[in-house]
């Protein structure tokens, strides 16, 4: 540009340019039309600053929202984090705050919600299926990058932080959540909707007896995650054990359990194998059928490295599975982890003692050896290990002799 004489700069040219392009026209957006009671969209977004007890400092929440399709009526929750358990409670709340439930929710592949994207075949997180299938509500995940399609609940989050967060904080999350919902019933609900051109309350009343009934009870949440089959036919939850039927040991499986009952289901097809009674720690859950009718492969090899190992040791474990069948099982592997730390020696005499006064507990065993002294304890001035003084001597010499000078 310098050759031909202009003096000006690139950002002049930009400017020159724009203007002949002309102003940008934006795009068009379809309006997603739904009928009463038929969807509800919720998403996530930034909430406001709130004072944390422990620390004393101001902290970000996270505000959560949900918006019926047909009325724009909205339930706006804050929480201090997030995780699966939170995310399907807040769905909860939000059902119980509108009375009702919508039949599909529309929302992002979070992974709260949305284990595995698909817009074909998604699989959704298990707590929260189980949530929405209390609740009879079906998910929808959205396309990934795809938030047109939850435009509303988008707009509505956005509505949130511009109007009354703005530029808010507050002392605690309880009087942040007041604060939101008095601003939600006095000035949201009321407001004229700039698409419908009509009061939200006023949709929302035409909408509500549209919503599917609430359940009599609230979902009951548990926790959930995976097991390996022990070699004792059991899972382990919180150091208590429960039983599935033969043929499992080995095999992974899924568990879900509350504060009342403990639920192995199927790892392919989530079938209930087995639903037991929470027991305490320590404690086992064995069905009657889940006894296996002859001794399994497993078993008798473990019995067999106890038996190779010495034969007092064997004889106590023998003993062991005779009197505690299945409970007795991790009991033996208690005692070739004995032999491990002690030495075998010292193991085969701790059974020997244990037989002699009968009794057939791999405690006494353990705490026999933990008060006996260990012979490695002793310290002796006689060993072979240990070499005559002459010998370091020599040794020192020869090597101050090969030292250059």
């Amino acid at each position: 540009m310098s050759d031909h004489g202009f003096a000006g700069g690139y950002q002049a040219v930009k400017r020159f340019v724009r203007k002949l392009r002309g102003p940008r026209l934006p795009e068009a957006a379809g309006i997603i039309l739904t009928p009463m009671g038929e969807e509800a969209q919720v998403d996530y977004g930034s909430g406001p600053m709130v004072r944390e007890t422990q620390s004393g400092k101001y902290r970000r929440t996270r505000l959560f929202v949900l918006t019926l399709g047909y009325s724009r009526k909205s339930v706006r929750l804050l929480a201090w984090r997030s995780s699966a358990r939170i995310w399907a409670e807040l769905h909860e709340k939000a059902f119980r705050r509108l009375g009702g439930c919508a039949r599909v929710v529309v929302l992002d592949n979070l992974k709260e919600g949305v284990l595995v994207p698909d817009i074909y075949e998604p699989t959704l997180n298990p707590l929260f299926r189980d949530v929405l299938a209390h609740y009879g509500v079906v998910a929808l995940p959205c396309r990934i990058q795809d938030p047109d399609r939850k435009g509303k609940v988008e707009s509505g989050i956005g509505h949130t932080q511009k109007t009354p967060l703005k530029g808010m904080r507050f002392e605690s999350l309880e009087e942040a959540q007041l604060y939101l919902d008095r601003w939600e019933q006095r000035w949201a609900d009321t407001r004229i909707h700039g698409t419908t051109k009509r009061q939200v309350a006023a949709m929302f009343t035409e909408e509500k007896p549209h919503l599917l009934p609430l359940p009599l009870e609230p979902f009951r949440y548990y926790q959930y995650g995976e097991r390996v089959v022990h070699l004792d036919g059991c899972v382990e939850v919180q150091a208590a054990y429960y039983s599935l039927p033969p043929g499992w040991i080995g095999r992974p499986v899924k568990v879900q359990w509350d504060e009342l009952h403990v639920r192995i289901l199927h790892p392919s097809t989530s079938q209930l194998l087995r639903e037991h009674l929470r027991q305490k720690r320590g404690g086992y859950r064995i069905q009657q059928e889940d006894h296996p009718k002859k001794m399994p492969l497993s078993t008798a090899q473990l019995l067999r490295r106890a038996e190779h190992a010495g034969a007092q040791i064997g004889k106590f474990c023998q003993l062991l599975y005779q009197q505690q069948r299945e409970r007795g099982i991790r009991r033996i592997l208690g005692m070739l982890s004995l032999m491990k730390k002690y030495g075998t020696a010292a193991v085969e005499d701790a059974c020997a003692t244990a037989l002699d006064i009968g009794v057939h507990e791999y405690r006494f065993v353990r705490r026999y050896l933990e008060r006996r002294p260990h012979p490695q304890m002793f310290l002796r001035q006689i060993d072979p290990l240990i070499r005559e003084l002459t010998v370091y001597r020599d040794f020192i010499n020869l090597k101050i002799k090969e030292q250059p000078e």
